[in-house]
């Protein structure tokens, strides 16, 4: 991924947490460890720049709704029943299902409470990882037990922030992350800012997933969603946008000039019926764009393929065949991603001096014949091609197993977790 179109047959020699040597024929040195990747392609390990893995517990619970619907009948109620060791399973069980399916990287937002958990899980199973827990003050149907003052929420992303920001030698990260305009007080996104803008955290939130979220926007400020977050702070380079469907036209050149991070999710917008981002105006604009599966509720998987295959195919609708090649997905899947985590130079490809993130995909019958590997990747790919990621230096899978934590135990947590709370909520 050091430029479009180039690939070559090599091995690839680590030392520490960075790359060292990308060349044919190296000699392992003495002691080496060595894994094996003959006959498959190994490439940068992938990058997601939105995610909630606290929400892993409702997978199959939130099917055939709305955004709004969605929030309020199903993922806030989850969310406020969430003990601190459901909050633990499900983080667990979603950096498991990132790891196994290749992502090495992803931004991450949480719920209200208990997010050091998430944390904790990030840390033990080895994935790179940035997130926060998430801010709300006000909103309709919005259970009480997520409605917090904002003083005492921004003290609190402060203490974690204080507790995990460049932990694990940098492999997590702190970001601030209210939830959306609807959620959040003028006073609380403002906090928002300057506490990140204080202690040099990122920002993230959602911004114009719905049209009727984007309406009632409107209707409150006067303003787009992106113009309103930008004039409240909420716009640069430290700043991520996830979705970003229903933009005005101005909202374009704000977030290119501003230099804005996007996270666009095709499969979480498709399965909400939210609508289809345009991803090739948005990059066409300038705009910083990576890719993310959002939550296992909206979209029930956190495969980075599932994106890339829509991705790459989704906006031939409205601009033709082609209209994003398989070699741009693979850049949003790889180093654009690293861009829009703060990681660009030093994240997504596999160059001498970049960080030791790295994923071996072996071969299926959906690549036969071989061509292009973007192609193969893009359009053929899928979880059951990821053999080995390593991550900062560190393998975590080999031969697709979880060697970090016992990917089974993890599973049988989960469902009786689910189960457990399926319980509380009277969900059917």
């Amino acid at each position: 991924m050091t430029q479009e179109g180039l690939f070559f047959s090599a091995d690839l020699l680590i030392k520490g947490n960075r790359i060292i040597q990308v060349a044919p024929h190296i000699r392992p040195p003495e002691g080496c460890q060595v894994l094996d990747a003959r006959g498959c392609l190994v490439l940068p390990g992938f990058v997601q720049t939105h995610v909630h893995v606290v929400q892993s517990l409702a997978r199959n619970r939130a099917d055939s709704l709305s955004l709004l619907d969605w929030l309020s009948r199903r993922i806030w109620p989850y969310e406020a029943a969430l003990t601190e060791s459901e909050v633990a399973v499900a983080a667990r069980l979603g950096v498991a299902e990132l790891l196994l399916s290749g992502t090495t990287a992803a931004l991450d937002m949480g719920t209200v409470h208990h997010h050091h958990q998430v944390f904790a899980a990030a840390a033990e199973l080895g994935i790179r990882f940035v997130s926060g827990k998430c801010h709300m003050d006000r909103g309709e149907q919005v259970p009480e037990p997520l409605l917090e003052d904002p003083e005492t929420s921004l003290a609190e992303a402060e203490q974690l922030a204080a507790r995990w920001h460049g932990a694990a030698s940098d492999r997590l990260r702190y970001a601030v992350a209210p939830r959306f305009v609807l959620s959040c007080s003028p006073e609380l996104l403002v906090g928002c800012v300057e506490l990140a803008r204080s202690q040099h955290l990122m920002l993230h939130t959602h911004a114009s997933e719905n049209q009727k979220e984007t309406e009632l926007v409107r209707s409150l400020t006067g303003k787009g969603n992106v113009a309103y977050l930008a004039d409240l702070g909420l716009a640069g380079p430290d700043t991520v946008l996830a979705h970003c469907v229903h933009l005005e036209d101005g909202e374009y050149e704000l977030m290119a000039r501003r230099q804005t991070g996007v996270a666009h999710c095709p499969g979480a917008n498709l399965k909400l019926g939210s609508g289809i981002a345009d991803l090739p105006r948005l990059l066409a604009s300038g705009v910083r764009v990576g890719l993310g599966a959002d939550g296992p509720p909206c979209n029930n998987r956190l495969s980075i393929f599932h994106e890339m295959a829509l991705a790459g195919t989704l906006h031939n609708l409205r601009h033709g065949p082609g209209a994003i090649s398989p070699w741009r997905v693979l850049e949003l899947a790889t180093w654009r991603g690293a861009q829009v985590l703060g990681w660009g130079q030093e994240l997504g490809r596999l160059q001498e001096g970049f960080l030791a993130d790295v994923v071996v995909l072996s071969p299926s019958l959906s690549w036969e014949p071989w061509g292009d590997p973007a192609s193969m990747v893009v359009f053929g790919g899928g979880v059951a091609n990821v053999r080995h990621v390593v991550v900062n230096g560190q393998v975590v899978v080999e031969e697709g197993r979880l060697l970090t934590a016992d990917a089974a135990a993890i599973q049988q947590e989960a469902r009786q977790a689910a189960q457990a709370l399926a319980g509380r909520l009277a969900w059917p």
